[in-house]
């Protein structure tokens, strides 16, 4: 395959319709259920919808990739054997997969069907990724965000699969597929349920002085003065006040989005076969302009012109934007 392919959100039918439109390469997408990562109310597809999703994805060249990228509960494993057979009957392109369990079953059951690595797998070393596609046949994996450029140019040239890499959206500075923050609190997990703090147990308050509180669980996450927009309670995103600094800070990262589409040229020079933007719980007005903005910028790319790049600044988190390890390596 070429270079440069680009990977777009769709958290709906209208919103894959909209990515394809806007010039995806693929689309990756969940059923409505714990099978995959962003499973909210109101998001997602039924059998009915995602056949008639890949029939209109694959009416324009675009592929479609089925999101299994939870772990099943142990005795619990036929929801993701049952979807897996699903999106095969329905003639999906790929699953995107992080349970060895589940990758064993595809493998064996449904090898015509190519099989990509979710970040949520947490493979981030030529050992751990050739140890994936060597029992499983995995064909590409999707690298953490912690990385710098050299660092995946390395692994590039250790590892006999394609490479896919996050370069718009969730800043994910966490160790991706082992985060029990919300767990902790609500009892359901990114990793196992598909829920970050589920808008069951969320709820804010109004104060007296115009300002406002986020609560996740009962349990209060941010405080918001009045000149200040609310954010989504999550707990890695909360700020909070210790012994040792008594005024309220991002204990583990701020609310902030990576876009990396500045570094796209020396990303595609290292040999990196995807480009993923991340938003499946974001709207088709997201969805637009972020795909057109990176459909045109890796157009010209590959054309050989400067990448006129779109402000995104926008659409990101906290209107704040960062390029992350990518470039360098910065921890505080």
């Amino acid at each position: 395959m070429s270079l440069a392919e680009l990977i777009c959100p769709a958290g709906t039918p209208a919103a894959l319709r909209t990515a394809v439109d806007a010039g995806a390469d693929a689309v990756y997408c969940g059923f409505q259920d714990a099978t995959n990562a962003r499973n909210f109310p109101g998001l997602n597809f039924t059998p009915d919808e995602l056949a008639e999703a890949v029939v209109y994805a694959h009416a324009k060249d675009a592929k479609v990739l089925l999101a299994l990228n939870t772990y099943p509960p142990a005795g619990k494993v036929d929801l993701w054997r049952q979807a897996a057979d699903t999106g095969t009957r329905l003639g999906v392109d790929a699953f995107i997969v992080a349970d060895m369990g589940v990758a064993d079953y595809i493998a064996r059951t449904h090898p015509q069907v190519r099989l990509h690595l979710s970040v949520q797998a947490a493979a981030s070393s030529p050992e751990a990724i050739r140890y994936y596609c060597e029992s499983f046949g995995v064909k590409r994996v999707v690298l953490p965000r912690i990385l710098t450029i050299p660092e995946i140019r390395q692994i590039r040239r250790e590892i006999p699969c394609e490479i896919e890499t996050f370069i718009f959206g969730n800043h994910g500075l966490m160790v991706e597929g082992r985060c029990s923050l919300t767990n902790y609190l609500t009892g359901q997990s990114t990793n196992m349920d598909g829920i970050c703090s589920p808008a069951s147990e969320v709820d804010y308050a109004r104060h007296d002085d115009g300002s406002m509180s986020s609560r996740l669980a009962g349990f209060t996450i941010d405080c918001f003065g009045a000149d200040e927009m609310a954010g989504y309670p999550t707990i890695c995103k909360g700020r909070y006040t210790a012994p040792h600094r008594p005024e309220a800070y991002y204990a583990f990262e701020e609310p902030v989005s990576l876009n990396l589409s500045r570094l796209l040229p020396q990303m595609i020079d290292a040999g990196i076969h995807a480009f993923k933007i991340e938003g499946r719980q974001r709207s088709k007005s997201y969805v637009r302009n972020v795909v057109s903005a990176f459909r045109a910028a890796v157009d010209d790319i590959r054309a050989g012109r400067t990448a006129n790049i779109a402000d995104l600044v926008a659409l990101t988190e906290g209107q704040k934007q960062t390029q992350g390890a990518f470039e360098t390596k910065k921890w505080r």
